[in-house]
């Protein structure tokens, strides 16, 4: 069974999707962000790759044409072979329902309720209705799809079985987190032989988001919601105080059967700046404290604890209901690393994966792995995260020619290509890494990465102010190979960490050798690498513990702050001339500046 998952709209920007303002900040705020797609050929992914990597706009919501495109010149097969499309939104009849009466119960006010129904009108008229999905793949594609080949996936069974696809199946308990849904913010079951089991009494709505709240927070922060969550996870590490329990309980109730009750009123909800006043009610805000670094961190602290005590609530209440020892966490909310950590270490769960794909850039492999077993009975093949483009060595040799005298060039053996990188990273310089496949979702993961040494002391101040024009508050994550992970990091009941979703103690002794992959409160988001899943990465790892002692590098996305991450070796070049990399090590060409 050959089907092709996808997810984006021509015209999401047309129409929205919260009763926030439409200023500058909530540009992310649009349904079908994270736009990709993917192929599942009788359940092995053999293709996927985020529109974002191809049209150049970070997070973008549309219709993903370029990246359906490159996925079936990837899989050798052509839209009229595909048995299934599948895509990750499913608004029935009883979920429209269903949410027209949420709009004028929940908000404060007939005017507000009727503004919000047409808005929600004209969203599922023009993207969500069933027609509405078949006609935008047809005027996109040209290609006359049957309306019964178009399956459309409720959107948080399509993260679960990213999750599901990604580990290779198998019998496992599942958190499914995020802002909304169709309508909910969260489900949680199991799957037992293949057969999904959602356990009704746990699902929350979407006005009982943990996703939402920290949303919100990230907005009344400053930064920008939908995509700068990560940012004030960061910050809370600044803030060593505990959040007040007084402070927590305003905000939410924790009910006796695992659910959550947020006390987030809707009437500061709309305007230009959403929830403020709430907000500075709890926390004590004014005009001449909002901005100050204390503030935002002891704020960024709050929003932090609430969450890890919120889903720690509702994870307990899943292990009490399940037989299962697995988790499966996937959804928005499971981009948050710490928690991620904190939810396996001192729950009950014996083991728990967090996929590449647990934001929206997993609904495509979800969804199509959805079909593929339930329509076609196929038991899903765990994949790695290099799914998407590669380019050969004469490609990447023609795109740095282009570019002249404005570069130097040399041809490594492809035998020498760790060893010399070893060789440069040994020093303080920052490099440019693009290598093989793509990596698949939000992180880079070792094939369009930058790289630099961590035991040097001001190695992050010089990524952030040469390279990244970021934050300084924000750390860099280290990767690290696999067998080596112990004797650095405290892994607790993680055997491994391929896909930078947790984060762990930097053990003491080591705190002070790699300072540049430490964040303040001494923990780092670390990934583990095999000679199976990146050979190329396993070496050079190698290579640089032979030249320093330690097979940990600096591995951060090569891009720059409000870019997606390189996609070709034109993107890779234009970073590396754009910035103060020092190098970039393109396949086996070492490429420099020109003086």
């Amino acid at each position: 069974m050959i089907v092709l998952g996808y997810n984006g709209f021509t015209r999401s920007r047309d129409f929205k999707i919260s009763d926030h303002g439409t200023s500058d900040i909530d540009r992310y705020n649009v349904l079908g962000h994270d736009a990709a797609a993917a192929v599942i050929i009788d359940g092995t992914v053999v293709a996927a790759v985020e529109e974002e990597r191809l049209n150049r706009e970070k997070k973008t919501p549309s219709f993903p044409v370029n990246a359906i495109e490159w996925c079936l010149g990837k899989s050798g097969v052509e839209l009229k072979d595909v048995d299934y499309f599948a895509f990750p939104w499913a608004l029935t009849d009883d979920v429209v329902r269903a949410l027209v009466q949420d709009i004028f119960t929940l908000a404060p006010n007939p005017t507000i309720s009727f503004a919000l129904a047409s808005e929600l009108g004209a969203l599922y008229t023009n993207l969500l209705t069933p027609e509405a999905v078949v006609q935008d793949f047809r005027e996109r594609t040209g290609f006359d799809v049957p309306e019964e080949k178009v399956i459309l996936v409720p959107h948080h069974l399509a993260h679960l079985m990213c999750g599901y696809q990604v580990r290779g199946g198998g019998d496992t308990a599942f958190f499914i987190s995020d802002g909304r849904g169709e309508r909910n913010s969260s489900i949680a079951g199991e799957v037992v032989d293949g057969k999904i089991t959602v356990f009704d009494h746990l699902t929350l709505d979407s006005s009982n988001s943990v996703g939402l709240f920290y949303n919100n927070i990230t907005r009344y922060l400053g930064f920008l919601p939908n995509n700068d969550e990560y940012k004030v996870m960061g910050l809370s590490a600044y803030c060593q105080t505990p959040t007040e329990r007084s402070v927590i309980d305003r905000l939410v109730t924790l009910l006796d059967d695992g659910r959550l009750a947020f006390d987030v009123t809707t009437d500061s909800a709309r305007g230009d700046h959403p929830y403020r006043e709430y907000f500075d009610a709890i926390f004590g805000g004014n005009d001449e404290n909002r901005e100050s670094f204390e503030f935002r961190a002891r704020v960024a602290r709050a929003a932090q604890d609430l969450t890890e005590i919120a889903t720690a609530h509702q994870v307990a209440a899943l292990a009490r209901t399940t037989g299962q020892s697995h988790l499966v966490f996937e959804g928005g909310v499971a981009l948050n690393c710490v928690n991620n950590t904190k939810l396996l270490e001192e729950g009950s769960f014996s083991s728990m994966d967090v996929s590449y794909g647990a934001s929206d850039t997993g609904l495509a492999i979800g969804a199509a792995a959805y079909v593929g077993q339930t329509l076609g009975g196929v038991t899903p093949t765990a994949c790695g995260t290099y799914l998407g483009p590669e380019f050969t060595h004469e490609e990447m040799l023609e795109a740095a020619r282009s570019y002249g005298d404005r570069v130097t060039i040399t041809e490594w053996d492809a035998d020498e290509v760790a060893v010399k990188a070893a060789e440069l990273l040994s020093e303080k310089v920052v490099v440019g890494w693009f290598q093989g496949a793509a990596e698949y979702g939000p992180r880079a993961l070792g094939a369009r990465s930058i790289f630099a040494n961590p035991m040097f002391e001001d190695i992050k101040d010089i990524i952030n102010i040469r390279v990244k024009h970021r934050e300084p508050f924000r750390p860099f994550a280290p990767v690290v190979l696999e067998s080596a992970a112990e004797k650095l990091f405290e892994m607790g009941k993680l055997p491994n960490s391929p896909y930078m979703t947790f984060v762990v103690p930097v053990r003491e002794e080591y705190q002070d050798k790699i300072p540049g992959a430490c964040h303040v409160d001494a923990t780092s988001r670390v990934q583990t690498v095999t000679d199976a899943q990146n050979p190329l990465l396993a070496d050079l790892l190698r290579e640089v513990e032979r030249a320093t002692g330690i097979p940990c590098l600096i591995n951060t996305s090569f891009n720059v702050a409000g870019e997606p991450i390189v996609g070709s070796p034109k993107d890779a070049i234009n970073c590396f001339l754009g910035t103060e990399i020092d190098c970039l090590i393109l396949g086996r060409l070492l490429i420099r500046k020109a003086a």
